[in-house]
């Protein structure tokens, strides 16, 4: 990066003191990820440089023949990696993907059934400040109170009452394995159609540890960035009957002009997924999340749903007298990074909150384990059960550096 730092020393420092943070915190936001090398050159190619409107054959600009490919190699990939019909890698995020699906099969004020905010659900899944929300006329269910899970009975007798057009499943703070094969059936009983929305833990699909939405639900959107540990994007998987439709919304509908050095990039996370060592990878991202919510439950901290299925945990703080915010600050001067989440039952606002929401794809790929998860643990209680005490706060600092430092981000160059 020396241009840049000649060039713009201004942003060549900021992006540096990024990556002292990254290096030495512990990287906690259930949504992030740290991505491989590989990936990483991908993106940052003269891909970036050339305008592909339009899909594999049918470009609306000249020059695209090598960018065809690397589209329908990502394609493959992902079709492959998930056993997914049709498959299309252009949306910028996931958010977009929804959209897509929404604008694809649904008009405007139709009705969608979705989980909502506060239970688990996403903003992109109608709620009232998201465009989703703006558009549809949108029901919510959520979790049972006493069991904190989906209760797929009440969400049956909802669908009947609502009688929707889509039903979204899917969640971004729901710590248990979801049942897409009920969600499905519930729609097709109501005649509805299904979106699976799995940013959150489609490695986890993939790799067999969790079940997976593809060819049960209508459709199945993604990201790439979460816990797939791709660059920042999203995507969408259907059947071949609604692929015309998808493509169609997707553009000219939803965007313009893909990014095509992030498609080169998702192409190579697609890759590293279909490899062994990334099954290993997902299994022991499991294994660390569980063993990370066991320890805040040693430590006296009431867990959402009482443990965790996958890669994340909700901690409940109702009863420490401590918010999401609080609890989300005070462990950000310890370099631990975790966000203030809403909980069923939220009593407080979602800028304040009564939960956190912890998990462990970033540091699972640093190659931390159980030990360290444990460790970790204790010091997610010792901040927080000393959240005044600045001098304990910079004695956990002195150690999660002292941690990180034994795994890099970077080690070495791999051989996949």
């Amino acid at each position: 990066m020396s241009s840049l730092a000649l060039f713009d020393p201004e942003i060549f420092d900021l992006i540096n003191k990024e990556h002292k943070r990254q290096v030495e915190g512990l990287e906690l936001i259930a949504s992030e990820n740290v991505v491989a090398r590989e990936v990483m050159e991908a993106m940052g190619t003269i891909l970036t440089n050339k305008y592909a409107e339009g899909y594999p054959g049918k470009r609306y600009y000249g020059g695209c023949e090598f960018h065809d490919a690397i589209e329908n190699i990502a394609r493959d990939r992902l079709c492959k990696l998930f056993g997914a019909e049709h498959a299309n890698v252009q949306p910028h995020s996931g958010s977009q993907a929804n959209e897509a699906v929404y604008l694809s099969c649904l008009k405007p004020k139709d009705k969608i059934l979705s989980q909502s905010l506060n239970n688990g659900g996403h903003l992109s899944h109608g709620d009232p400040a998201n465009m989703s929300g703006k558009f549809f006329d949108v029901s919510f269910y959520g979790v049972d109170y006493d069991t904190e899970v989906l209760d797929y009975g009440t969400i049956e007798e909802l669908a009947r009452k609502v009688k929707p057009n889509l039903i979204v499943c899917g969640a971004s703070a729901y710590p248990r394995e979801i049942d897409f094969k009920a969600f499905a059936e519930i729609a097709e009983d109501v005649g509805a159609k299904s979106m699976a929305d799995i940013a959150h833990i489609s490695g986890l699909c993939c790799a067999g540890l969790h079940n997976s939405p593809v060819g049960v639900t209508t459709y199945t959107t993604s990201t790439t960035h979460k816990t797939l540990r791709g660059p920042r994007g999203g995507v969408i998987m259907c059947g071949k009957e609604s692929a015309n439709s998808i493509d169609k919304a997707v553009f000219p509908g939803m965007q313009g002009g893909p990014l095509m050095h992030v498609i080169a990039a998702k192409a190579v996370c697609f890759r590293e997924a279909l490899t062994d060592d990334y099954k290993e990878y997902a299994r022991q991202i499991v294994k660390n999340s569980r063993t990370l919510a066991s320890t805040l439950e040693d430590n006296n901290f009431r867990l959402v749903s009482g443990g965790t299925d996958n890669h994340l945990c909700l901690l409940d703080l109702s009863d420490k007298n401590i918010s999401g915010q609080r609890a989300e600050t005070a462990l950000g001067k310890a370099g631990i990074t975790v966000n203030k989440n809403t909980i069923p039952r939220e009593d407080l606002t979602p800028f304040e909150t009564s939960g956190i929401r912890i998990g462990t794809p970033t540091i699972t790929t640093r190659g931390m384990k159980e030990d360290e998860c444990r460790q970790i643990g204790d010091w997610i209680a010792k901040v927080l059960k000393n959240i005044d005490n600045n001098n304990v706060i910079s004695e956990v600092k002195k150690e999660v550096t002292a941690l990180c430092l034994k795994y890099p981000l970077y080690p070495e160059i791999r051989d996949i």
